[in-house]
């Protein structure tokens, strides 16, 4: 088999559903298959779970199969770069279906002079049930949905403030990613815990390295947003962690000066808005008020060294090899 241009990391847990759908896209795509690889990576699904994935893998052409033993996505994702047979990695989420040109317009973007060590693409939503009325316009993102038009470098004047790369749909140097340390373990989803920004920190560490991030919106991926996740219950503990995520990000880039700045702030929020912590967490009542109380409670515990932290902690110790991975076994090609 020639070299491939790309390899393109799928990593799954106890969704084959879901990968059969981002199967299907990844082998409906305008490029040649020899072009690029598919490497499915099972992150440590249960049995009935772990044998559809290699099924569904091996079904197909051009697909290699890992497992890894231990749970965690940063691990998963650092794994298939040591794998990658290519210069370039292309992330996308299980959940993810891939537009038929997209892995056409990542091997463009890369062919490009000056790529980029990591390109962030666009993400749109594949609604199970319609979004609810109630729900914040501003926290779409929370879903990991990308809609900007514009191509451009990442916390510059080129793109919208805020706007940063998600996972679901993201391309890595390899070389870079190996260099600079990989995904940390420290972040990214874990059993229950919905720590993420471990391609957000990832992505500011090449930045700060003097290398080039960019987004563009030419590679685009649907990404299917589950009904479950459009309740109150779930928004609520997403900005949780979301505040969680914050610090713990902030700390791992050394900027542990930042968090202190915001944390009065946060503190200030959490106090205030504590009554609406009464209110059922079914409901829709404030929730405005209530999801700013979520995100600064996640803040503030992380900061002070409480639950959140903790977690994290005992995450980093556990897990953290951010190029080598004890609990890996390859399965099949």
């Amino acid at each position: 088999m020639d070299t491939p241009r790309l390899t393109v990391c799928v990593c799954t847990h106890n969704r084959p559903t879901y990968l059969r759908a981002c199967l299907d896209g990844l082998r409906r795509q305008s490029a040649r298959p020899e072009r690029f690889e598919i490497l499915v990576v099972d992150s440590a699904s249960a049995p009935d779970a772990a044998r559809e994935a290699e099924r569904l893998a091996m079904a197909g052409p051009n697909t290699r199969h890992l497992r890894v033993e231990r749970p965690g996505v940063s691990l998963a994702r650092n794994v298939a770069a040591r794998c990658a047979r290519s210069e370039w990695i292309a992330y996308i989420d299980d959940d993810a279906i891939p537009e038929p040109g997209w892995v056409r317009a990542i091997l463009d973007a890369i062919a490009e002079p000056g790529a980029p060590a990591l390109i962030g693409g666009r993400i749109l939503p594949l609604w199970e049930a319609p979004l609810p009325p109630w729900w914040p316009a501003s926290l779409r993102g929370v879903l990991s949905i990308v809609e900007h038009d514009w191509p451009g470098e990442y916390r510059t004047k080129d793109l919208p403030r805020g706007l940063e790369p998600y996972a679901a749909n993201m391309v890595v140097n390899v070389a870079a990613l190996l260099e600079a340390g990989g995904f940390h373990a420290a972040v990214g989803r874990y059993s229950g815990a919905l720590l993420s920004d471990e391609e957000v920190q990832l992505a500011w560490r090449l930045q700060n390295d003097g290398r080039s991030v960019r987004y563009d919106p030419r590679i685009v991926v649907r990404h299917q947003i589950a009904a479950e996740r459009l309740t109150p219950e779930w928004l609520l503990r997403r900005l949780y962690w979301q505040g969680a995520s914050a610090v713990v990000t902030r700390r791992l880039m050394g900027e542990q000066a930042a968090v202190w700045r915001a944390l009065l702030r946060r503190l200030v929020v959490a106090v205030l808005f504590a009554p609406a912590a009464l209110v059922p967490s079914s409901s829709t009542l404030l929730i405005g008020v209530r999801w700013r109380r979520a995100y600064s409670a996640g803040f503030v515990r992380a900061a002070l060294g409480w639950q959140a932290a903790a977690t994290a902690e005992r995450l980093a110790r556990r897990a953290h090899a951010p190029v080598r991975a004890p609990g890996e076994t390859q399965i099949a090609m």
